[in-house]
């Protein structure tokens, strides 16, 4: 490939290839629930600006591309309420997802004090489900998504951030 990916806070001018991104990356799931009115699909770009103001996003990049993306926030209850991670499809399994999960484990807790992790994948996302598996997330329960889809629901202690990757 030549050039190493880089994963790095996400800023402002990052927004649109986070946005055109995650379009591209959850096509995928879609497809695999017959839905595309899924949340990744239907966000505004404005709603992903807001994001990347507020919440903890983070980046990787291959050069100048942005090449995926995560974005975490600290709920009422200490949790950390991680989504919309995604990687380019063609440089998926080369470990980007968990470097990108890594680094917004550690920011939620070094900066906002999280507690534990909470995230949710559809329910035959499984591909997502080994992933999270891999780096220490549990199974807690199911959940129905705003759009209809299956949800399963995932968490673990704040204190195994470090194990993940």
């Amino acid at each position: 490939m030549g050039m190493s990916v880089t994963i790095s806070a996400a800023t402002e001018q990052d927004a649109e290839q986070i946005f055109r991104l995650q379009y591209l990356c959850f096509q995928s799931e879609a497809a695999l629930y017959g839905n595309y009115r899924i949340d990744p699909l239907v966000q505004t770009l404005d709603s992903v600006r807001k994001e990347v103001a507020s919440d903890c996003v983070f980046v990787a990049r291959l050069g100048d591309e942005v090449v995926g993306s995560v974005r975490g926030a600290v709920t009422d209850d200490g949790a950390a309420s991680i989504g919309k991670l995604c990687v380019h499809p063609r440089l998926q399994g080369h470990g980007i997802g968990a470097r990108l999960l890594r680094a917004a484990e550690s920011a939620l807790v070094e900066e906002r004090g999280a507690k534990k992790f909470r995230l949710h994948t559809g329910h035959r996302s499984e591909s997502n489900l080994s992933l999270y598996r891999r780096v220490g997330y549990q199974t807690v329960g199911t959940s129905k998504g705003a759009d209809g889809v299956e949800m399963v629901v995932l968490e673990k202690p704040a204190g195994a951030y470090a194990a993940t990757a």
